[in-house]
């Protein structure tokens, strides 16, 4: 890790739900990976999570990692090696560790919730560079009384500065191979071929190329997936294509995006997918026009490498590409590779906005 993109800066790791795994991949990517940062979450929900991983293992002595209760987030900072640093931000329910492992609880709602306000406040106030998520429970979520389905709209309530609308934000699921942009995300698909609108479309197809250029690519290769089977068949299979997305495209390509389509959702993943050196990818980034049509071929290609980034924030934000896997909770059996993957993401964003920045 390169001590020029945190230092003296630290990324912040939300726990996620207390009753799933979240807290044992941590655990394993502190051991695999002593990174600079600190977990935004309960020391004695952490420290189980150690012993859990440890018993898992077989090892009496390891893995090496004891938990530290920081008194303030600043505190990170003091620790060394084989340490985690755990800041218990307000809002957490002091009952938190009796939430049984494997079920929807509240107070494992309450406490995601209370993780994510405190990491954005964070973000916002420079004390971290980053942040990166944890699976939590969106049935938990509900249950403690939030009306946000995820962490996509937390997130982008919460990152609205005071006074201000939230900005427009996208999912953006990615791995080695394929990067997807979604138009719409944790809605019925009724309601989700409602909003595909030219509106909707443009802008995240904007967000998109703003954000590929954060990353690097100065002319991003930006492919638009149709709405319906083979992007309406020229009207034969609806008319969106026409009257809604391809409008949008032609747009953005007038703005000078480098925007392609409408094309058919049931081969444009596979044309973008770059495995090279058998398979060069024909787009660099596929914007999609609902969550499964999307997120599908992504999570098909396999869930230990995927990422999910929240593309429109004015901060880095990245998490794993799957959830609490209530089923493994307490196994001390799940694997940390996708929150690894998320991790290295966010220092590869926040490295390109810091060159951006600078004028590099």
């Amino acid at each position: 890790m390169s001590d020029s993109v945190f230092s003296p800066r630290p990324l912040a790791f939300t726990m996620g739900d207390a009753c799933g795994i979240g807290p044992e991949i941590l655990v394993r990517l502190w051991v695999a990976e002593s990174p600079q940062g600190l977990v935004l979450g309960c020391p004695a929900v952490m420290a189980r999570a150690v012993a859990i991983v440890r018993a898992a293992d077989g090892r009496k002595e390891g893995p090496h990692l004891e938990v530290v209760a920081l008194s303030q987030p600043g505190d990170w900072a003091t620790l060394g090696a084989g340490q985690m640093g755990v800041w218990a931000p307000p809002g957490l329910p002091a009952d938190l560790i009796e939430a049984p492992l494997g079920q929807v609880d509240r107070r494992a709602g309450l406490a995601a919730a209370a993780c994510i306000r405190a990491a954005v406040k964070l973000a916002q106030d420079g004390g971290v560079q980053g942040i990166v998520t944890a699976p939590l429970h969106k049935e938990a979520l509900a249950a403690a009384g939030e009306s946000y389905p995820g962490h996509t709209e937390l997130l982008q309530a919460e990152g609205a500065p005071p006074g201000q609308p939230p900005a427009p934000v996208r999912m953006m699921l990615m791995n080695d191979q394929l990067k997807t942009v979604l138009v719409t995300i944790h809605v019925s698909l009724r309601q989700a071929i409602e909003q595909v609108t030219c509106a909707s479309v443009l802008e995240t197809i904007e967000i998109t190329h703003r954000s590929a250029q954060q990353w690097g690519l100065s002319q991003p290769r930006i492919a638009v997936a149709g709405l319906n089977p083979h992007a309406g068949e020229g009207g034969l299979f609806g008319d969106e294509e026409i009257h809604v997305i391809g409008p949008a495209i032609e747009e953005a390509r007038r703005l000078g995006i480098n925007a392609i389509g409408p094309l058919a959702p049931d081969t444009v993943f596979m044309r973008a997918r770059h495995a090279p050196p058998e398979h060069p990818g024909e787009f660099d980034v596929v914007v999609a026009m609902y969550h499964d049509q999307g997120l599908i071929p992504v999570k098909y290609m396999g869930l230990d490498h995927g990422v999910n980034v929240t593309l429109g924030l004015p901060f880095v934000r990245t998490s794993p590409d799957h959830g609490t896997a209530f089923d493994l909770a307490g196994t001390g059996r799940s694997d940390p590779s996708s929150l690894i993957q998320a991790m290295r993401m966010a220092q590869v964003l926040i490295s390109g906005r810091a060159e951006r920045a600078s004028g590099r």
